[in-house]
């Protein structure tokens, strides 16, 4: 009797952890919302391989030096040279880890890597908040992007820039630092007409609208170009092939 008790509470903690799970987003939470964000993990892991290869490559060339100079290394130096290059896959794989950038880090460097950590750090914070918020979260990286794209091509005292630093670099991560700090137990709660996962969406949603907004105007320009460079080969060569007479059918 006690063993299927213990059984039940055990199916009905793992049922709670799984709901938690998915509530937070389920495995998607460890995937990237965004190419910076990406992009960063991939040379992390690059560099990961790079320090592998390079040990490796110093554990066969230490047994190859040995054994020249001691003229072979036998079975038993075969075996320890397998275990060095085993615990050094090992270690390397494991270490050093992704680190999470801090929030005082965000808003550091040129707006292009801020963007890139901003969205590496919203990734961490996925587990914690709720599914509408997540959702939000995965779409403001999708905009991020874009954004990154626009902001490549502008000068970092542009106005434009210094608004993101602001919207991006401040308002979105005090938001989600702000949520945070309420008790779980409370963030289904109304307080001023409003739950705390309720507000969340909400600022999330305006961040989101504005991220929209920003990118549009930097890309009025690129847009007007454009326009004028279409105009000017209409202008220059005259109607497209559609507008011409077709001749086709005259009389030879």
């Amino acid at each position: 009797m006690n063993d299927l008790t213990k059984d039940s509470d055990r199916l009905l903690n793992d049922g709670r952890r799984l709901l938690v799970d998915n509530r937070a987003g389920g495995r998607h939470r460890h995937v990237s919302i965004g190419k910076g964000s990406a992009e960063m993990k991939t040379r992390h892991f690059v560099g990961k391989i790079k320090r592998i290869v390079i040990a490796i490559a110093a554990i066969v060339m230490a047994a190859t030096v040995a054994g020249l100079i001691i003229d072979g290394i036998g079975f038993t130096g075969i075996i320890v040279t397998f275990l060095a290059i085993v615990a050094a896959v090992v270690s390397f794989g494991a270490f050093p880890k992704m680190k999470v950038p801090r929030r005082a880090d965000l808003n550091k460097g040129d707006v292009g890597q801020m963007v890139g950590r901003t969205e590496l750090w919203l990734e961490a914070q996925r587990p914690a908040l709720p599914p509408p918020a997540v959702t939000l979260v995965d779409q403001i990286g999708v905009q991020l992007d874009a954004l990154g794209l626009q902001l490549q091509t502008i000068d970092q005292n542009h106005p434009a820039a210094h608004e993101v630093r602001k919207l991006v670099g401040e308002h979105l991560p005090e938001m989600v630092d702000s949520y945070r700090k309420v008790p779980a137990s409370l963030r289904t709660e109304k307080r001023a007409g409003a739950t705390p996962d309720e507000q969340l969406t909400q600022g999330l949603g305006n961040i989101s609208r504005e991220i929209d907004s920003v990118t549009r105007q930097l890309a009025a320009g690129a847009l007007d170009d454009l326009a004028i460079k279409n105009r000017f080969l209409d202008y220059k060569y005259g109607a497209t092939p559609d507008a011409l007479p077709d001749h086709s059918k005259d009389p030879a």
